[in-house]
């Protein structure tokens, strides 16, 4: 769904901003290609699905991966699932919060009418530990 400032007169102005959409999940065991796009394809669900975001909407989406996930590669899943015109990052992290083991974090920044208060981010699998409060709305 395309959205941006209705251009009719006299109708109401929606405005446009670029928001943070964050995301994580779980990773269980060493992945093949087919399979890191199952689980990139689930995270990516659950971070659009809520906000009625599409993947022209989406300015950048960022993944951060921690050492022990391996060679695997988010942003070539992303690709094959439809985010190929979209600007895709790849990052290791370096130390930080290490609390939830084989976490492969997203960010995607999105072009929406919504709010700040209105975004809903997900936090799956195991990630839900790292965001208790946002979880619990979980839907898949």
């Amino acid at each position: 769904m395309r959205r941006g400032s209705l251009g009719t007169a006299g109708s109401a102005q929606l405005q446009t901003a670029c928001r943070g959409v964050r995301g994580a999940t779980t990773v269980d065991q060493a992945v093949d290609p087919k399979q890191m796009e199952a689980v990139v394809g689930k995270l990516l669900e659950a971070m659009s699905s809520p906000n009625s975001v599409v993947p022209e909407d989406v300015a950048a989406l960022v993944f951060t991966l921690q050492d022990d996930l391996g060679p695997i590669n988010p942003a070539a899943a992303a690709r094959s699932l439809g985010y190929s015109n979209v600007p895709l990052l790849m990052v290791r992290e370096h130390g930080g919060d290490t609390r939830v083991g084989r976490c492969l974090r997203a960010l995607m920044l999105v072009n929406t009418t919504l709010s700040q208060a209105q975004v809903r981010h997900a936090y799956l699998g195991g990630a839900a530990a790292l965001r208790p409060d946002l979880a619990a709305g979980e839907r898949l």
